[in-house]
């Protein structure tokens, strides 16, 4: 992992805009734009802000949402889950556990054998590769 930033102004340096306003705001970047929310690449996906393996390849699959989504994450501890009620919904939110950026949202309309569906921003990932 690389060394977590502390200060607001850490982290906008450290960060795009795009991956500030994802990571640090709880923001969403819009379906079908993300560099993974298509991509087949074979590696671990790891969270952009702090460099912790969140999610496989393995578990990557084609939910038509517009954003990478995973059936299982890595380790569960490498998530938080908590509950959104923003924008007349009730969601649950994801974050990492170890920087507390924002990733994204978990749905159970997932496919087998989890039935979750973590709906994750591009922004808040960077994939290491194994190709």
């Amino acid at each position: 992992m690389t060394s977590t930033p502390e200060t607001n102004a850490e982290w906008r340096d450290k960060l795009t805009p795009e991956q500030y306003q994802v990571l640090r705001e709880a923001g969403t970047e819009p379906a079908f734009t993300g560099k993974y929310w298509a991509t087949k690449t074979d590696g671990i996906y790891r969270c952009a802000g702090c460099g912790e393996e969140l999610f496989s390849s393995e578990t990557k699959y084609d939910s038509r949402s517009g954003w990478p989504s995973f059936y299982r994450a890595l380790e569960p501890e490498r998530i938080e889950e908590s509950r959104d009620l923003s924008h007349g919904m009730v969601r649950t939110e994801v974050k990492c556990a170890n920087c507390g950026g924002h990733l994204g949202h978990l749905f159970d309309d997932g496919p087998n054998p989890t039935g979750l569906r973590y709906c994750i921003n591009s922004a808040a990932l960077e994939l290491d590769s194994n190709e």
